[in-house]
């Protein structure tokens, strides 16, 4: 594993890991979610040769406000400057050969964001896969209650948004154990691991809570189903969990309605963090562009 760091060309530093041959025959490039980090795809990318049967470049990055990146500057916490960054990203990390692309949640819609900002990249692009993510219809999601209760849930995180906009801390929390039980119920479905809740948990804690805010607005103001004809004509692999609440069954299938050559994949009692619910379903799949 090599860990490095990429420098945009606003001055943001991205924090990445570049695993396997450089002359390897694809690279695949993993896009995390919202409040979360590069390490959600660390399962998903050591079983990607294997199930491939050939050697695989894999890359992985904290987008600007996660992980170990930079804070992003205000303003710059928005899906469109995401997509900028992987744009950048590519063109100095991966300059030459076929790309595979995979994004989970908001990094889906990165990718989404991509191919309406710099269409021409995906000349370069074999395959993509679209995780646990929407093309829009984001700004009062249900969570998967009864509309009053989906209310007041909205209404709660309107509030908390205010606040996390006008923090002066680092970081959400310098803790994290007090955030698994809200992360279990919101983020996973059935049968979660102790450990993926605990590491999940850790991820949002360690998000820089104004770029928190901003990426939620920029959620909310996400509709790029246009944007998907561009990937018409790119081998594209499309998954939900049936029990996910942030991103449910319908948002998939309005992918999949615009995208008709793509394969739709769902799977019952899975919530929102499939590259960690279900690993080796994705990692086989995702083979499958390799």
């Amino acid at each position: 594993m090599t860990a490095a760091e990429f420098t945009t060309s606003d001055g943001a530093q991205l924090q990445l890991i570049d695993e396997g041959p450089a002359d390897a025959p694809v690279t695949a490039v993993f896009v995390h979610g919202w409040t979360l980090s590069k390490h959600t795809w660390d399962r998903v990318a050591a079983g990607l040769p294997a199930a491939a049967g050939h050697n695989v470049r894999t890359l992985r990055f904290d987008l600007r406000g996660h992980g170990g990146s930079r804070p992003a500057e205000p303003g710059e916490a928005t899906i469109r400057r995401c997509a900028d960054d992987l744009a950048e990203l590519l063109a100095d990390r991966v300059p030459e050969g076929p790309i595979v692309l995979a994004g989970h949640s908001m990094g889906g819609m990165t990718i989404m964001a991509l191919a309406e900002q710099r269409p021409q990249i995906f000349d370069r692009i074999r395959g993509v896969a679209l995780v646990a993510t929407s093309s829009g219809n984001l700004a009062a999601p249900t969570f998967g209650l009864p509309k009053p209760g989906a209310d007041v849930f909205n209404a709660g995180e309107r509030l908390l948004r205010r606040h996390l906009a006008g923090s002066k801390a680092q970081r959400v929390s310098g803790a994290s154990a007090w955030l698994r039980p809200g992360v279990r119920w919101l983020l996973f479905g059935k049968g979660s691991k102790p450990d993926d809740v605990a590491a999940t948990a850790s991820w949002l804690a360690n998000c820089h809570p104004v770029n928190m805010a901003g990426y939620r607005d920029s959620l909310a103001a996400h509709e790029r189903r246009e944007a998907l004809a561009r990937l018409d004509d790119v081998p594209t692999l499309i998954f939900a969990g049936l029990a996910d609440r942030l991103t449910p069954r319908d948002h998939a299938e309005k992918i999949a309605g615009a995208l008709p050559n793509a394969q739709l994949y769902l799977y019952p009692g899975a919530g929102h963090m499939l590259p960690l619910e279900r690993t080796e379903e994705l990692t086989a799949r995702l083979a499958t562009l390799l």
